[in-house]
């Protein structure tokens, strides 16, 4: 069985958690107290050298980075549960674009806003609005521009949900959560896209808890 370390509601961890779910993986979940600072401590960096939640062992292959992790699960277990990353050249690359997207124009920005909104205050810190404010600025026309995207199909990469679109929802279900649902709603094909993938049983079963 996969062994995942990590803290249950930290949105990497989450991600892992979910496409276990989603790929029908059995895992037991290693907790870390991230207030302890237990991801700090020898015994963790040991496995993972930056002292970041999470890292996976799976019959004694180390793996980190959430992103990396997924696509290691995904592809070792191409027959369980959804595909989420296709084979075929073309489609592959399509996936790997909407990747892309989700990383440099998604969670760069909105990762950020849930820092200094969620983050920052749980420990004691004040959120700094003129930085949320410009991080808004950006991320609009982004969504826009998703928006003309999920016009045109269903999911990011084509008509078929892939890791691209999921990896969007840690961080977007708190985000949307914290006052910004209308920066999705407001988008009628971001909106529709939203409810598809944030709906899925297997988020609904990690979305409070690895």
């Amino acid at each position: 069985m996969v062994k995942l370390y990590g803290s249950p509601l930290s949105t990497c961890t989450r991600l892992v958690a979910l496409i276990c779910k989603e790929k029908n993986i059995p895992y037991e979940l290693i907790k870390v107290d991230l207030a302890k600072g237990e991801q700090k401590h020898a015994a963790f960096t040991a496995n993972q050298p930056f002292g970041q939640v999470p890292y996976i062992d799976d019959d004694g292959f180390i793996l980190y980075e959430s992103r990396a992790i997924a696509r290691y699960l995904i592809k070792k277990y191409p027959n369980q549960g959804a595909p989420l990353i296709p084979t075929d050249p073309k489609a592959e690359a399509l996936f790997e674009q909407a990747a892309s997207i989700e990383t440099f124009n998604f969670t760069a920005f909105v990762g950020l806003i849930v820092f200094e909104k969620v983050f920052k205050p749980r420990r004691g810190l004040q959120p700094n609005e003129d930085r949320i404010n410009e991080l808004l600025a950006t991320l609009k026309p982004k969504l826009d521009a998703y928006d003309v995207i999920l016009g045109k199909q269903k999911y990011l990469a084509g008509d078929s949900v892939t890791l691209a679109d999921l990896a969007h929802l840690p961080y977007g279900t708190a985000f949307y959560g914290i006052g910004y649902a209308e920066l999705f709603d407001s988008r009628p094909n971001v909106a529709r896209w939203w409810k598809d993938i944030s709906s899925r049983p297997a988020w609904l079963d990690v979305k409070d808890g690895a």
